[in-house]
């Protein structure tokens, strides 16, 4: 990789690649604490529903404030400075911005910055999923007409995984199933933030001392999270949805290549070139040996057959761990470090011009379930809330079934009683016509019938 390089010689001439920040919560907070050391990069500003808040995000992530908030664009573009406001448009229009990272967390947020900052000729770096699985192929084809690039967050899970299966697939191996470790049994789908520091060890009041958000950690352990990202890498990397949700099979580093197999070769997967989520824990609640919990994997393997004979003794030769066939092996990656990987996508994206992955199909859905008998008249609280999870579909299936997606599933009226387990659909729910429903709409239409074939 060159880009520390292309960084450094920005940096040696005073031209560095100037970043403006949306979101001063976890994830920004991990950015923050990186790009101040990042020779060639330059945060021109920080947009927070609250300019405080981003005030102490810097304060926590190591910033000397009073020498670095400026107190307009015009003194942090002169200065090196970083400005703090409460307006993102401000932000996003400010002179000398070259890549817009958005990390709000919200879906409907996140779709109008990206479209604010296409217009404005920014790249974007998006970190909100949520969005990505909302509308991501929308957004990327606006943001390729305009000849800025969409990108997703390096550092996150699916970025991590996207480029694994490039790495499989430049190496000209076939792509048999990619994804990510989690803590998962049955019984969490039914997980609230009234119940969800139990499962992570904690008290409500210890939680509240970590500044620890209980709807946003039960997004993680509802399956919610698993779903929104394994639908991000099926419409990124060519990948196919599973046709019922994930499976979150128990498996360790040393198993990925043989429980992700095809169900004809021995496996659980329906199909090769899927996404799958394995678990860290087994059914029975013991640790799985040699857990994937925090990282990524791809399985891949040899061509079929006599051709494959010599990449297959290979494997076998430097001491790949492969199923028993040998056909079948994985890399993996045991720790992604979020936030502080994020650089790299803002430097790919303004000196390279190429994503670190970017949604181009709508192969994978994710659809809202019902936590528990819902009554008419109920108010859904979206994700990770009391009354929806998030489950992955493929996308043609989740259009025949009219299904609600989970980004659009946060207070909207239930017009009639759903059963604990069945899918919510839009002809469930009274919905305003907003702005994000009409886009959803738009890339529905405009996507509908695009699925790439699992290969």
């Amino acid at each position: 990789m060159n880009l520390a390089r292309m960084l450094k010689a920005r940096a040696d001439v005073g031209r560095p690649v100037r970043v403006g920040l949306i979101g001063a919560g976890k994830f920004g907070s991990m950015f923050l604490s990186q790009v101040r050391t990042t020779p060639g990069l330059h945060l021109l500003g920080i947009a927070d529903l609250s300019a405080p808040r981003a005030r102490a995000a810097l304060e926590r992530t190591g910033w000397d404030t009073d020498a670095a908030v400026a107190t307009s664009f015009d003194q942090a573009l002169r200065t090196g400075r970083t400005m703090l406001t409460e307006d993102a448009e401000a932000l996003i229009s400010a002179d000398g911005l070259d890549v817009v990272i958005e990390a709000t967390g919200s879906p409907a947020a996140g779709a109008a910055h990206a479209l604010k900052a296409i217009a404005h000729d920014r790249h974007i770096v998006m970190v909100t999923v949520e969005a990505d699985v909302l509308v991501g192929p929308l957004l990327a084809t606006h943001a390729r007409q305009a000849g800025v690039v969409y990108s997703m967050a390096y550092g996150d899970q699916p970025a991590l995984v996207c480029e694994m299966v490039d790495w499989a697939r430049c190496c000209g191996f076939h792509v048999v199933a990619a994804g990510k470790g989690t803590k998962y049994l049955p019984a969490y789908h039914a997980s609230t933030p009234d119940t969800v520091w139990q499962h992570y060890g904690l008290t409500p009041e210890q939680a509240a001392e970590g500044g620890m958000n209980a709807q946003m950690f039960n997004s993680f352990l509802d399956g919610t999270k698993s779903a929104i990202e394994m639908a991000a890498i099926a419409n990124a990397a060519g990948l196919a949805a599973p046709s019922d949700g994930l499976l979150f099979p128990p498996c360790g580093v040393d198993d990925l290549a043989t429980i992700l197999r095809p169900r004809s070769a021995g496996g659980v997967l329906e199909q090769s070139g899927t996404v799958e989520t394995v678990s860290s824990i087994e059914r029975d609640g013991r640790p799985v040996y040699r857990d994937l919990r925090w990282g990524v994997y791809v399985v891949f393997e040899a061509e079929p057959g006599s051709q494959g004979d010599y990449a297959r003794r290979c494997f076998k030769e430097y001491g790949v761990v492969t199923d028993s066939s040998g056909r079948y092996t994985a890399l993996y990656r045991p720790n992604h470090l979020i936030g502080l990987e994020l650089g790299v996508s803002v430097a790919s994206a303004a000196l390279r011009g190429e994503p670190t992955g970017t949604t181009d199909a709508f192969n994978g859905d994710v659809v809202a379930v019902a936590k528990r008998a819902l009554k008419s008249g109920e108010v859904l609280d979206g994700e990770g809330g009391h009354t929806v999870w998030g489950k992955v579909l493929p996308a043609a299936a989740s259009l025949a079934r009219g299904a609600l997606p989970i980004g659009l599933a946060h207070r909207v009226t239930l017009k009639r009683d759903i059963a604990a387990g069945n899918v919510v659909g839009w002809a469930d729910v009274s919905i305003e016509d907003t702005a994000i429903v009409r886009l959803r709409r738009e890339m529905e239409r405009a996507f509908a019938g695009t699925a790439v074939a699992a290969q």
